[in-house]
């Protein structure tokens, strides 16, 4: 099987999170971004506790693509802070896999 990773971030509004998801995309730097639903998130920021309606974000890539597509996301992230979290998928379907791959080349 191909290695994937999943890489995930959250944003404070839906069009920020679709304008990610499409431009790692159409960079090829994500074979697929799924966009999900508004999650609340309680955190510690600037000496206190917050409380916020965030989307989640997760891309599915190439461990080849992840450095790439970290850089552009810090780089198009609105937060100062970003959560960017990078996970490598131990199992899965290896076609889908192959897919991913495939999907993250130019």
């Amino acid at each position: 099987m191909e290695q994937i990773c999943v890489v995930t971030t959250v944003v404070d509004a839906r069009p920020v999170a679709d304008v990610l998801a499409a431009a790692a995309v159409a960079g090829r730097l994500a074979a697929c971004a799924q966009v999900g639903g508004k999650v609340d998130s309680t955190y510690w920021w600037r000496s206190g506790v917050e409380t916020s309606t965030e989307w989640s974000v997760l891309f599915k890539t190439a461990p080849d693509r992840v450095a790439a597509l970290v850089d552009q996301l810090r780089g198009t992230h609105p937060y100062e802070v970003p959560e960017i979290l990078v996970s490598r998928v131990e199992c899965g379907d290896p076609a889908y896999a192959a897919w991913v791959h495939e999907n993250t080349r130019a």
